[in-house]
């Protein structure tokens, strides 16, 4: 366990390493967070939940912090206020590389020297998974605050993937039926023995006959959307949507903006042309319906995506800073994969609520998941931000419908 500990918080290190001090401050909006805060908060986490509570003669690091890094686990206490996470000048930087070092250390005294639990080894899982998950907003998060800067800061400096042609759009089909969907023990899901409370318990669905796109929607699909008048027809748009679309005044996915007759975007590569081949990513959930119904179909459920992703490996494009944005390679028709883990996270148009006879634990860790579900969408499959032990069939991520900051992209589908 001490060797997935260090691994995993190695990771977290490693994504920082190219970027200056100015970097790890940076906090354009509510929704993200400085990477210094991150980098603080994982810490926060292993000490709260298990170096206080199990470790003899723990001396935490600095009292203040359990105040600055809490999230929102109200039954820990306050929090400092999310929005002003910026101007946290103080702790530095080395004052946080500091604190982690604290705390591994005191992570190294626990798995090590001291006898370990099944209640330790269950919150030591939930804390790697943890940290993973912001693994993935410290990349989503420094691309938002760095997509504000005219200069195009370069995160990666290696060429950014050139995607092949897609194939042409099909859809597998699914025969109607009953069917198992979520997780009742970790070892249903094969990922680090681990599965989070919202994927459980396993349960039956019906689900009528339906098909689903073996593959995703590319930005060369998306952009003939947009030239058919896409954001200025609201026939096609759920009132929100349009609501939204008309205050925020969008024409396109985020980063992107029109140059001539091209498509230009930021990416974590810079600031590069469009790929029309590749997944379009960075839509909200308004965006992704109302291409749906422009195309005459629509999403996927959550509960179809997860009975045809099943069948699949989880082989797509994950967490690697050489290519940090989603591609498409040549399908091949010997092991034909419908690109369903990785590149982009899928919208689904299932909203997030809790399966039948889930509860959610007591205490503070009862607080990770079960308070969130309101006013959520699902959405299913990872992306290029993603650890790739980090993802399965039955994760279930969820953000707001105009949320588009995430690698977000569609899947389309239809009933039979």
């Amino acid at each position: 366990m001490w060797l997935q500990y260090q691994n995993v918080r190695a990771v977290s290190m490693r994504l920082c390493e190219s970027l200056e001090i100015d970097d790890l401050n940076l906090q354009a909006v509510p929704e993200t967070s400085p990477l210094k805060w991150h980098l603080a908060h994982t810490t926060w986490f292993f000490e709260t939940f298990l170096l206080k509570p199990y470790l003899a003669r723990y001396e935490p690091f600095n009292p203040h912090f359990e105040y600055l890094f809490n999230s929102y686990y109200n039954a820990v206490g306050k929090q400092f206020p999310r929005a002003r996470r910026h101007l946290l000048s103080r702790p530095t930087i080395n004052e946080v590389y500091a604190y982690r070092q604290h705390v591994d250390a005191g992570m190294h005294r626990l798995l090590l020297e001291e006898a370990t639990t099944q209640d330790i080894n269950q919150r030591l899982i939930l804390g790697l998974n943890h940290e993973q998950q912001h693994q993935e907003l410290m990349l989503t998060d420094l691309k938002f605050n760095w997509a504000l800067n005219p200069l195009h800061p370069v995160y990666s400096a290696s060429p950014l993937p050139v995607s092949a042609p897609p194939a042409p759009l099909a859809f597998v089909e699914s025969e109607a039926g009953l069917f198992e969907t979520g997780c009742d023990t970790a070892a249903t899901c094969k990922t680090l023995q681990f599965a989070f409370d919202n994927e459980g318990p396993r349960h039956q669905v019906w689900l009528d006959a339906f098909a689903v796109a073996q593959r995703l929607t590319t930005n060369g699909e998306y952009i003939e959307f947009i030239e058919d008048g896409g954001y200025e027809n609201p026939v096609w748009w759920t009132s929100d949507g349009w609501a939204t679309v008309q205050a925020e005044g969008w024409q396109a996915p985020l980063y992107w903006e029109k140059q001539g007759q091209d498509y230009w975007h930021f990416t974590l590569h810079g600031f590069t042309r469009v790929d029309r081949h590749a997944p379009v990513c960075h839509v909200s959930l308004y965006e992704a319906l109302a291409f749906a119904s422009w195309k005459g179909l629509r999403l996927c459920r959550e509960t179809e995506w997860e009975v045809m992703a099943q069948a699949q490996p989880i082989d797509g494009h994950f967490q690697d800073i050489s290519h940090a944005h989603p591609f498409s390679e040549a399908p091949d028709a010997t092991s034909p994969s419908m690109q369903m883990f990785g590149d982009v996270w899928e919208w689904t148009q299932s909203a997030y609520s809790p399966y039948p006879g889930y509860r959610a634990a007591e205490g503070a860790l009862g607080e990770y998941n079960g308070k969130f579900m309101m006013n959520q969408m699902v959405l299913r499959g990872g992306s290029v931000a993603t650890p790739k032990d980090h993802i399965r069939a039955t994760y279930r991520n969820f953000f707001y419908p105009k949320d588009r900051w995430q690698f977000s992209g569609i899947r389309l589908a239809h009933d039979l």
